[in-house]
């Protein structure tokens, strides 16, 4: 196509090249607050300290191979942690929650750390392990709060009624173990179980018990009777003798009873529920044999 000419000049009608599109973004500066905060950072000693031994650490740990690498880690472990001990983070106080007067030394004694040691440093799964090993504690937790506090909370066993046997008392849980540490003294407020088996027992007729208030605030003692079945001594002096099995129906029986005929406000030498579907019932005043 022939050139134009203006104005004496001859020009051509190639479009001129475009310029290079610039990169979206390039050149603008980041807004104040945002990446460009980094440069001015300003960090303590102690601050980078800490950081810089965290860096040091886990760069060298991309180089551990087993088993030479586990001493490596073991003893780069070891001086991490002694250089968070030298900032401060160092054990200074334990503490204890959901602990009785009477479990907390024993849990104390299994913690088993030393004041002053790297907090950093504590195997809190040891810890743990440790205190569910004492007999009073179902379950425990603890947790490290820097930059010198340790917090083990635990659960206890549920006291479940003092057993007598052999002339001796002691404190059982729900599935009949003995406490140990736990004196019966404390626990007057449990009820009493007797005899050999009654430990093992327990944990099956005293929540049948526990929904009848009116009749466990009236019972003494529950006495096991040739390991088979319970008899309830009241504190008056009366009895009921339960069935060896089918408890719950005999306890139903005496409900229903003692609405009918206030049983409990009345009085009774001997209520015999061992026959099922039967009740017998001994007027106070006839306490003859209770075989």
């Amino acid at each position: 196509m022939p050139a134009v000419v203006r104005g004496g000049r001859r020009q051509s009608t190639r479009p001129a090249p475009r310029k290079p599109a610039q990169r979206r973004g390039a050149g603008r500066k980041a807004p104040p607050g945002k990446l460009s905060a980094f440069g001015n950072l300003d960090l303590g000693p102690r601050t980078a300290a800490v950081s810089l031994a965290v860096a040091v650490v886990a760069a060298a740990g991309v180089f551990v191979i087993a088993p030479r690498g586990e001493r490596i880690a073991a003893s780069l472990n070891d001086g991490f942690h002694g250089q968070l001990a030298n900032l401060g983070l160092r054990l200074d106080q334990v503490h204890v929650q959901g602990a009785s007067a009477e479990a907390a030394p024993a849990i104390r004694a299994a913690v088993a750390l030393n004041g002053g040691e790297p907090i950093t440093g504590i195997d809190l799964e040891a810890v743990r392990e440790r205190v569910e090993a004492v007999n009073w504690v179902q379950e425990a937790r603890v947790v490290r709060l820097l930059p010198d506090t340790l917090v083990v909370a635990v659960t206890e066993y549920d006291r479940l009624a003092v057993w007598q046997t052999g002339g001796q008392a002691y404190v059982i849980d729900r599935h009949g173990q003995v406490i140990e540490g736990a004196r019966a003294s404390n626990y007057p407020q449990l009820p009493l179980v007797v005899g050999p088996g009654a430990e093992i027992a327990a944990g099956e007729v005293l929540p049948l018990l526990a929904q009848r208030p009116a009749l466990m605030r009236r019972v003494e003692a529950l006495v096991r009777v040739d390991q088979r079945r319970w008899d309830l001594r009241l504190k008056d002096g009366s009895l009921i003798q339960l069935p060896a099995t089918g408890e719950e129906a005999a306890l139903i029986q005496l409900d229903a009873l003692d609405q009918r005929e206030r049983l409990l406000d009345l009085g009774f030498a001997r209520v015999d529920l061992r026959t099922p579907g039967a009740v017998a019932v001994r007027p106070e005043g006839d306490r003859g044999s209770e075989a």
